[in-house]
């Protein structure tokens, strides 16, 4: 393969030298320019795939360079290089395109390291591109989380930009697609990966408790506070606290969330000592935040707090690409677990997992085929191996049982077909079809709603 092009810009000539020096022997070929005139003449002339792009430049910033060559090619990868570093302007240059912000004197390892990764990165994408798709392509995992797709690689792309810089993150996606793994790879990728990871299931705490579980208490602030009892933004102290499902939380718990996020000082119920904190937060939620903002059911100032950066998960129907590779990962954890030699689907069985809509996403392929893996007399994967949800909401082409059905008899079909795909959870299914309890148990035919 030839080099990757770069073009550094920056008025220091001796900077210049420096980066062209560190660069040397590396799988790139650097032009260098010492106006930024020059130098976006030479990106809109060659379109090199990476930029190395100095902040402060006299007559045009290194901003309104970036701007342009976004304009011109987003997928020109730009690292911008100042000696004046501050998170807030690294994540101002990260929205605004740049792929990484170094700071002034550069590090010649750490440039190395980010110029590698980059080059890593475009020459999977050219793997990716050029290898006809299915299971036989290259398995590509990132941080535990399986992908070769372009959506997914851009997600990867996405957590490496942000992982060293952020402060508060957002991470949405439809319930099943990854959410905490990708959590855990902003925490693993950031200064915080050697402190503690702490999660907090907002929708499993209930509201008058959640002040005590984030925040913690004194003793003796309440029946039963026999003891001091640090809360979790304590226990995740110079880390990462996850907020699980944050589009669950009360909203008088989420001012006070707010002020800890913005000061990064808690102070536990019951107390009148505020306790400084050093934590990066990151929010996941399946929900539309900005939604709920607008309607008052979220707070509109901590959704702008929090997602400030964001990263989206697509479902699993929008990464077809993605499936023959998820299924041979999950068929060969399996089989490892369950002491059982590797399988392989059959054609048919790969047809009906591409032909399924996924409403559970990754969650429920796996599922599927942790099932098959387990119940399967061979080490070939057959459609009579899947679950019978499964089965029966993929019906073969020609046999749909929907063409006999009435509308009534299509609406309660579908009904438990997205029950099944989520796996039972009615509360997910509700979602899904956009219907109240009651309409769910009716469309289920059950006369009256259970325990569940």
């Amino acid at each position: 393969m030839n080099p990757v092009s770069l073009v550094a810009i920056d008025d220091n000539p001796q900077s210049l030298d420096l980066l062209a020096a560190a660069l040397d022997g590396e799988d790139v070929t650097v032009e260098c320019h010492d106006t930024p005139e020059a130098g976006l003449d030479a990106v809109l002339r060659s379109r090199p795939r990476i930029v190395l792009l100095d902040l402060m430049m006299p007559r045009m910033s290194g901003m309104d360079v970036l701007g342009r060559i976004v304009r011109f090619d987003p997928s020109i990868e730009v690292i911008l290089i100042t000696a004046h570093y501050t998170t807030e302007s690294a994540v101002e240059a990260i929205r605004g395109g740049a792929a990484d912000y170094l700071d002034k004197p550069v590090s010649i390892e750490r440039l190395r390291e980010r110029v590698r990764a980059i080059v890593g990165q475009i020459r999977r994408r050219e793997d990716t591109q050029s290898t006809a798709g299915g299971a036989a392509g290259e398995l590509f995992q990132f941080h535990g989380i399986v992908g070769r797709g372009p959506a997914m690689l851009d997600v990867f792309a996405r957590v490496r930009r942000i992982a060293p810089h952020f402060r508060t993150a957002l991470v949405t996606g439809p319930t099943g697609s990854g959410k905490e793994l990708v959590c855990r790879a902003l925490h693993d990728l950031s200064p915080a990966a050697s402190g503690p990871f702490v999660v907090c299931n907002c929708a499993a705490i209930a509201e008058t408790l959640m002040e005590t579980e984030l925040f913690g208490h004194a003793k003796g602030a309440f029946t039963g506070a026999s003891q001091d009892r640090p809360g979790l933004f304590e226990y995740a102290n110079n880390g990462t606290l996850l907020l699980d499902e944050i589009g669950e939380m009360a909203l008088a718990a989420q001012a006070k969330l707010l002020r800890a996020v913005q000061n990064q000082e808690v102070q536990r119920v019951g107390s009148p000592a505020a306790r400084k904190v050093n934590v990066r937060v990151v929010a996941a939620t399946h929900r539309d935040l900005r939604a709920m903002a607008s309607a008052g059911t979220f707070r509109e100032d901590l959704f702008f707090r929090l997602g400030l950066i964001e990263v989206r998960l697509p479902p699993l129907r929008d990464r077809a690409d993605d499936v023959p590779v998820l299924s041979r990962f999950f068929l060969d954890r399996y089989a490892a677990l369950y002491g059982k030699p590797a399988a392989t689907l059959s054609r048919r069985a790969e047809t009906a997992l591409m032909r399924h809509p996924w409403p559970g996403n990754v969650r429920e392929l796996e599922g599927v085929l942790a099932y098959a893996a387990m119940m399967a007399d061979s080490n070939v994967i057959e459609p009579a191996d899947f679950p019978e949800t499964f089965t029966a909401s993929s019906p073969p082409p020609g046999q749909d049982p929907v063409l006999r059905m009435s509308l009534e008899q299509i609406q309660a079909y579908h009904a438990r077909r997205v029950l099944a795909g989520a796996g039972g959870d009615k509360k997910l299914a509700m979602e899904i079809l956009g219907v109240s309890r009651a309409t769910l148990y009716r469309l289920l035919g059950a006369d009256k709603p259970s325990a569940s």
